[in-house]
């Protein structure tokens, strides 16, 4: 009984290190666009081309991206970004299959703790981009949308790219969540539906120029003291 209440008290340890080191590793980052989707497709599936669009788009925009660290729609965002200069971001997670780190990361952390991981997706995140995927995939997209939904983050879009792959999805949320009241109608335009990485990046960088421009002063304006 002892032994097992010590090896839970250095869980603990080992929980708040990886939380320390991860958030000091990406202290200086500012704000990114985290980008999630399955590891099991191949770099001739038109969604890992497609993810490697929206990473070149984006860092072409200085925006850094951060994804899973894994191979398949990960793989391709990271490596899109990492021909750029912006900062190219994998959060690897120890997994007995799929999970073996791309070559693609300027900045590669590794974590054992999925929560850990999950809040250092959030921290920098002014967008979230989801791509086709399976379990992982849609467990990410809907803690987002509960996220934004309950005010626990300041809302940013979440976008699901592929209109044939999320189409059903999408009709279920609707014909069943919202007609039986469980979502409220205003609740469905916490996400947007495209069919493009092009489309997707755009609604990003409109995104983040809102934001900028909430922060300019006024012309004429005196400083805040």
């Amino acid at each position: 009984m002892l032994e097992a209440k010590v090896q839970e008290a250095w869980r603990v340890l080992r929980i708040q290190s990886e939380l320390v080191d991860g958030t000091d590793r990406l202290l200086k980052l500012g704000a990114a666009v985290t980008v999630f989707g399955g590891a099991r497709f191949e770099p001739e599936s038109q969604h890992y081309q497609q993810a490697q669009i929206l990473g070149d788009l984006l860092g072409r925009q200085g925006v850094p991206v951060i994804t899973g660290g894994g191979p398949g729609i990960m793989e391709g965002a990271n490596r899109g970004c990492h021909s750029t200069a912006a900062p190219s971001v994998g959060l690897n997670i120890e997994l007995p299959f799929e999970q073996t780190s791309n070559p693609y990361q300027d900045i590669s952390l590794d974590f054992r703790y999925f929560f850990v991981r999950k809040y250092l997706f959030v921290k920098h995140a002014v967008g979230f981009v989801i791509f086709p995927g399976g379990y992982g995939t849609l467990d990410e997209l809907f803690e987002a949308l509960t996220l934004v939904q309950t005010g626990k983050v300041k809302p940013f879009p979440i976008i699901l790219v592929g209109c044939d792959y999320w189409a059903g999805l999408v009709d279920w949320i609707v014909q069943r969540m919202q007609d039986q009241g469980c979502i409220s109608e205003d609740e469905l335009s916490l996400f947007k539906l495209v069919d493009s990485s092009q489309e997707a990046a755009a609604l990003i960088l409109q995104h983040i120029q809102r934001e900028a421009s909430e922060f300019e002063p006024e012309p004429g304006a005196e400083p805040s003291p």
